[in-house]
Parts: structure tokens; C-alpha cells; sequence
């Protein structure tokens, strides 16, 4: 029954959104599709609650490179390039800034992320020139599968598969697979592999360097986990 009920309020909500589909793409043809994109993600970023949810994802389907099944966009959050992919049930929180990033399955983002394009975006070699008309670099970004990224962590580079970026983070440089990192600018303090055999393999007391002075206890490694369990669960209810 519930399957049910989620088609038809996506067949529902597909239908309330092709309008808006119709003029994005209008307006792509007369000034540009990221130009027609990012104004239409402004517009539906503020409709609230579960409808809102589930309007973007209708909305965001028909015109980006690629919205999966499942994927959850929340309130204030806005695209700026239509280039932009979400992957399978992937979660991305409130007021988040995304720039042309592909975001792989079973990706959470926390609220107050931002995700752009490396930090070459405008030039500033020149001072005969604003720096807003210097030519600058897109660099591609991708957030691997199952990353968890922290709140108000700040994105310029790409983050490998399974990786956890910690809260108020700034990443400038790749993030390796498997990787905790945390700080500004974010440095990787631990393997995710080496935890989970350490938690699995032991009773005994496991570290998470690099937080406070050298490490965590076993019970503040065990928060996290469960910390990434409970932001799951609200991608699933979706």
C-alpha cells in the first residue's frame, strides 16, 4: 500500500510540475539551461514539507542530467548548473548550495553545505581586470557513494566512496575512498576500514584521531555510526 501511495503522489506531482518544465526549457533555448535551471531551483526550494520534497524531485527528474528513485532534496536548497546528478536514495539536507557535482547512491548531506567546483572559478591574475570578468576553472566534482557529509562543510573537490567529511569542514583537495577527514582545510585522520575492524574485532577502546588531541572513545566511535543510521532513516522515509 505504501508503494502505492508514493507512485501516485510521484505521478501526481509530475504532472503538477510540467508546466514549470515547459518554461525552464523554453528559457533554456532563449538564455541558457543553467541560467533557465537555477531560477526555477530557487523557486521550488521553498515549498515546504514532504510536498515540497517530492515537487523538487519530480521537478529536478525531467530536467537534470540525473534525479534517481529515492532521492530527497530538502527545503532552501538550491542547483546552479542542470548538469548536476543525484544518485539513489541520496539525501541532501536543507538550505544546501550544489554546483555542477555529481552526487552518488546513498550519499547523506547535512543542512548548510555547500559543493562548487574547485576554487579556480574566477581569475585573479590580473588587477586591470574585476575579477568577476577573468576567466576561471569548472573543475569536476563527484561525491562518492555512501559519503556522509558534515553540516555547514564547505565542498571544492571531489570525495572518494564511503568517506565521512567532518561538520564545518573545508575540503580543497580529493578526498581518498574510505576517508574520515575533518578541519579547515580538511586533512584525513583515519581509514573507515580501520575502524570498522577495530569496532568489530575488539572490545576494547577504538580511536578516531584527530577530533581531540589523538583519539575518541569506542562509545563516541559507536555514536557516529548510529548518527549515520538516523539520517538513513529520514532518506528512507521519503
Amino acid at each position: 500500500m505504501k508503494s502505492i501511495l508514493k507512485q501516485m503522489v510521484r505521478m501526481i506531482c509530475t504532472i503538477l510540475v510540467l508546466p514549470a518544465v515547459a518554461l525552464c526549457r523554453l528559457q533554456a533555448v532563449v538564455g541558457g539551461r543553467d541560467r533557465a535551471f537555477s531560477g526555477w531551483s530557487q523557486f521550488f526550494a521553498l515549498f515546504p514539507g514532504l510536498c515540497g520534497v517530492h515537487l523538487r524531485h519530480a521537478f529536478c527528474r525531467q530536467v537534470m542530467s540525473g534525479c534517481a528513485d529515492g532521492a530527497w532534496i530538502g527545503f532552501g536548497t538550491i542547483f546552479s548548473h542542470a548538469g548536476a546528478s543525484i544518485g539513489k536514495s541520496a539525501y541532501i539536507g536543507n538550505f544546501c548550495s550544489i554546483g555542477d557535482v555529481a552526487i552518488e547512491d546513498d550519499v547523506l548531506i547535512a543542512s548548510h553545505v555547500s559543493i562548487m567546483n574547485g576554487c579556480r572559478q574566477h581569475g585573479t591574475a590580473r588587477l586591470d581586470i574585476p575579477i568577476r570578468e577573468q576567466p576561471g576553472v569548472y573543475e569536476p566534482v563527484t561525491i562518492g557513494r555512501d559519503s556522509w557529509i558534515g553540516e555547514h562543510a564547505t565542498v571544492a573537490a571531489s570525495v572518494g566512496k564511503h568517506c565521512i567529511i567532518g561538520a564545518g569542514s573545508v575540503v580543497l583537495k580529493p578526498i581518498p575512498d574510505y576517508s574520515i577527514a575533518v578541519g579547515v582545510p580538511a586533512r584525513v585522520i583515519r581509514d573507515r576500514r580501520t575502524l570498522t575492524e577495530g569496532i568489530q574485532n575488539s572490545g576494547e577502546s577504538s580511536q578516531i584521531g584527530g577530533f581531540e588531541g589523538e583519539g575518541q572513545s569506542h562509545q563516541q566511535a559507536l555514536d557516529i555510526l548510529q548518527a549515520v543510521t538516523e539520517l538513513r532513516t529520514a532518506a528512507d522515509r521519503a
